[in-house]
């Protein structure tokens, strides 16, 4: 019985020994002499069964293998299929370089098959120092001359442009801070209309005082101002003085020598009775009333310019209202503190890069 154990034993260590015997690890090196700073390369390869699982050792690129040994490279892992595709060959290769001279020893290169550890072989590595004649320095490499640089337009096209930016939000600052330190828009809201004649509009305006007559039967102060009102302002338009600043006598005094005397009896008439009505609190009837808009219609048609048909209507401007004005005001100042804050950061950026290109 202990015979067959033993042999049961070593049967299954003969069984074990072949299947490690399966996975195979090899280094190589290209050059086992370089002088200091000089690469060579550096191949790891696995062969396993394609079933089983590898993982290759963690050298990055940047790190020493050894003291004084650099990996400079690590290249991609690069699979060979064998025998149909039971078998590969996995292989990993590495440049490194050394920066002393000396005798390096490079120990095993490790890996990890399933839960299995492998080593490869080691390595020797000579490493040679470069003679320097320290006595003649310059006999084959003279000093050289300090360099200048070319200009590089696109280095510094960033830069251009960016100071072109920082010109044009000053000139905006300040174009904007004349506006407004002068109260002055930069847009103007002006609102056109057709500029009717003064007759038309005082015909207008007639119209609607004799649509209302509740005036003239209810308060007949209120009728004769605005009658009188009418008049003054088609006067102004008419010959071109300020009627509405003057009195009546004075209006009358003006217009001697435009009109004729049947025209300012009426108009006479109407600022008498509109004067009684306004100062002495005279009562009239409604025919009186009646009788004075006929006479107010019928000293504007006497004195009325007739309009060309075919002249081209002249547009009365309306201008915009003072908080229109105030309100763009204030838009401006909000611009100017924006663009304020974003030219001092603009500034910053092309000092900033300016001083790292000139170094």
């Amino acid at each position: 019985m202990t015979k067959r154990i033993q042999i049961f034993i070593l049967l299954f260590l003969s069984l074990l020994t072949g299947i490690k015997a399966q996975v195979q690890v090899d280094v190589k090196i290209d050059s086992l002499e370089l002088y200091i700073g000089q690469q060579t390369g550096l191949t790891l390869s696995v062969t396993l069964d394609a079933k089983q699982k590898l993982r290759m050792p963690d050298i990055k690129k940047g790190q020493e293998l050894i003291p004084d040994i650099e990996v400079v490279e690590v290249g991609k892992l690069d699979t060979a299929i064998l025998n149909d595709g039971k078998r590969l060959t996995v292989s990993q290769a590495y440049t490194i370089t050394a920066w002393d001279s000396a005798f390096y020893y490079l120990p095993p290169m490790e890996v990890m098959v399933d839960t299995t550890r492998y080593e490869s072989k080691s390595l020797a590595l000579k490493v040679y120092t470069v003679d320097v004649d320290t006595v003649h320095l310059d006999q084959f490499f003279p000093p050289n001359d300090i360099m200048e640089l070319p200009f590089l337009w696109e280095e510094w096209r960033m830069v251009t442009l960016g100071s072109f930016l920082f010109l044009l939000m000053l000139a905006c600052i300040a174009y904007l801070w004349y506006h407004v330190k002068h109260g002055k828009p930069i847009v103007r809201f002006i609102r056109r209309k057709k500029k009717l004649p003064p007759h038309q509009v005082a015909m207008e305006e007639i119209e609607r005082i004799k649509s209302e007559r509740k005036w003239a039967e209810e308060d007949s102060k209120e009728y004769y101002t605005m009658l009188t009102d009418t008049l003054r302002n088609y006067i102004r338009d008419r010959y071109g003085f300020n009627a509405m600043e003057m009195t009546s006598n004075e209006i009358i005094e003006r217009l001697i020598s435009e009109n004729n005397e049947e025209a300012l009896d009426e108009l006479r008439e109407i600022f008498r009775t509109a004067d009684l009505v306004k100062f002495a609190k005279w009562s009239t009837l409604i025919n009186e009333n009646d009788a004075n808009l006929v006479a107010a219609v019928e000293y504007v048609n006497q004195t009325k310019i007739e309009v060309d048909p075919n002249a081209k209507p002249e547009p009365e401007i309306i201008k915009e209202t003072d908080q229109k004005r105030l309100t763009q005001v204030k838009m401006m100042r909000v611009a100017i503190g924006v663009l304020a804050v974003l030219s001092v950061a603009l500034l910053a950026w092309i000092i900033w890069r300016s001083a790292d290109l000139l170094m």
